[in-house]
């Protein structure tokens, strides 16, 4: 998780920290390294470096901000 204040880079209000929902489960999601890969049924992730997703809201112009840290 970020640490601190976080102001909007596009109206300077300070920002609101929240995750993006997967509906695919009740997780938090997470940043991936390298491109995306494809296997017979799905994106392949396995093996691969992963950092959960923290996301910031700006409440006065609705901008999104994503940050991860090593976990």
């Amino acid at each position: 998780m970020v640490q601190g204040e976080i102001a909007c880079v596009k109206c300077k209000h300070q920002m609101q920290e929240g995750f993006l929902l997967d509906r695919g489960g009740p997780s938090v999601g997470e940043w991936v390294e390298g491109p995306p890969e494809y296997g017979w049924l799905s994106l392949k992730w396995f093996r691969r470096k992963r950092m959960p997703i923290t996301i910031f809201r700006c409440p006065s112009c609705g901008y999104l901000e994503a940050y991860t840290r090593a976990k």
